[in-house]
């Protein structure tokens, strides 16, 4: 019998390496022939620790599991176990997904060669191998793949231009700092599925001509980092990176080394700081080099579309948002996890459906979508189809695919003031709009929560936010106004106002 227990951070921090240790102890105590396999999280986190046994029907669900439930497991009554929930395949929330980017996560043994490569591992990299570079990336462009670290350029393209690029060194960076505030899809398939980032970013140096690789993780990520290392050591152990060199790098945990540039700084060793551009850093990045970065969910779906073809990749999704995202539900919500669906589905369906409401009980106020720096969502506007440019109709972002519940309970003008004061936190200081007038902004919010002249404030606000989304070097001082003004449209009356003001004379 083979039982599955779960070996990822958050499973880990429920105590999974203590029930893997007390299920193999009472296995022994009752002579019971049982292997234990530490699998990755499925991504239904209200569950865990998610043990699965192993049957003939299929892998049955126990969850959240306690010490005192694991004599139970032996009992072979699995379906009388108090905490069972079924096949687990069949559970609602992960039945309804449409699993490409993730199909293996929680299935398999994330440092099992044998198991990656038995679930259609490496056979992208295979393919890739028999084809030219311009092939390769003629793929990656027909699949549709938008980078889905935040900002939704075409992959393809990206590859493209650093495949023309004349440089005797080229790199592939794997953009791995996920600072975003309930967004946990790089850990989930770093810790699951290590192998197929490494494959994609093994396939992305086949189509650019990159012999050399960096995953800039960050430090908060420490079993992450462990796993992908072990995994990058034993592909290239059994000569699968026969001309690609992958190592990982460890960031501080600055908010703003997620931009592209001021991750390549820090990457290079000095202060993480955003730099101008042009030149991008697909003509001189890393070192001064053509570099391809992307985020980690960008690579991991390069594989599928390797190996089933652009087109089965393209045919998921709506208008130009192609294949499928990992919505990742986390908040004040009773189903949070990760959730992947192709475009096209509705917000409130995400958020009411799959979500299953608040975990409080209370109606829904707001829904922050793409990150700290996103936009606020009112139920009024779950009509929203989860597409790009849907979102940025509705001046929203799908950013990392995060999405943070808040219920009627939430004060939308103390929100605002977050945002004003993550960005005045985490800004690298570089420009004057990001540096100066997230300061300012928390100051002029601070007198609209104390009630004075709030109506000159807040029109302050909406003239501040004009200068810092038009006049800061990057996204960090660029996107904090969408928080705060889409706060201040929504929900004014938490900030002493009828309407949204215009902006100051």
């Amino acid at each position: 019998m083979r039982i599955f227990v779960p070996r990822d951070s958050v499973s880990v921090a429920l105590g999974s390496d203590k029930l893997a240790a007390a299920i193999t102890a009472e296995a022994s105590r009752r002579g019971a022939n049982v292997s234990v396999v530490r699998n990755g999280s499925r991504g239904m986190f209200w569950l865990e620790p998610l043990v699965e046994v192993e049957s003939d029907e299929g892998r049955v669900g126990f969850g959240p599991m306690t010490l005192a439930d694991v004599p139970a497991l032996f009992s072979g009554d699995l379906k009388g176990h108090p905490k069972s929930v079924g096949l687990v395949e069949e559970i609602p929330f992960f039945a309804k997904q449409q699993r490409l980017t993730f199909a293996r996560c929680g299935v398999t043994d994330p440092v099992s060669l044998t198991d990656y490569t038995s679930h259609g591992g490496f056979k992208g990299l295979e393919k890739a191998r028999a084809m030219t570079p311009a092939a390769i990336c003629a793929e990656v462009k027909d699949s549709g793949l938008r980078g889905r670290g935040g900002a939704g350029f075409p992959t393809g393209i990206k590859w493209e231009t650093v495949r023309n690029a004349q440089a005797p060194q080229k790199y592939i960076v794997c953009n791995a700092d996920e600072g975003d505030s309930g967004t946990f899809a790089d850990r989930l398939i770093i810790e699951a599925d290590p192998f197929c980032l490494v494959e994609g970013m093994a396939i992305a140096g086949l189509a650019v001509g990159a012999t050399r690789g960096y995953v800039y993780l960050r430090s908060e990520y420490p079993l992450a980092i462990s796993i992908l290392r072990e995994a990058i050591a034993i592909a290239t152990d059994a000569g699968l990176l026969p001309d690609f060199t992958l190592e990982v790098r460890e960031g501080a945990g600055a908010y703003v080394c997620g931009e592209e540039t001021a991750l390549l700084d820090s990457l290079e060793g000095k202060r993480g700081m955003v730099r101008a551009k042009p030149p991008i850093p697909a003509l001189r990045g890393l070192f001064g080099q053509p570099t391809v970065i992307n985020n980690v969910l960008s690579l991991a779906a390069v594989p599928y579309i390797l190996a089933e073809g652009g087109a089965a990749y393209a045919a998921y999704g709506m208008g130009r948002s192609r294949g499928t995202m990992p919505v990742q539900l986390a908040g004040n919500i009773k189903h949070g996890g990760l959730f992947e669906i192709a475009f096209g589905i509705t917000l409130g369906e995400l958020i009411n459906d799959i979500g299953g409401g608040t975990a409080s009980g209370r109606p829904v106020r707001a829904v922050q979508a793409g990150g700290p720096l996103g936009a606020y969502f009112s139920p009024a506007q779950f009509d929203t189809p989860y597409d790009y440019e849907a979102f940025t109709a509705r001046n929203g972002l799908i950013g990392h695919g995060g999405l943070v519940v808040f219920d009627d309970t939430a004060d939308m003008a103390h929100m605002a003031r977050f945002a004003m004061e993550f960005c005045a936190h985490e800004s690298c200081g570089k420009c004057t709009p990001c540096r100066i007038g997230s300061t300012r902004g928390m100051e002029v919010l601070d007198k609209i929560i104390a009630r004075e002249n709030v109506a000159e404030n807040a029109a302050l606000i909406r003239d501040l936010c004009d200068t810092m989304k038009f006049g800061s070097l990057c996204a960090l001082g660029g996107f904090t106004p969408y928080p705060v003004m889409s706060a201040l449209t929504l929900f004014p009356e938490d900030f002493g106002v009828t309407s949204l003001p215009a902006a100051a004379e």
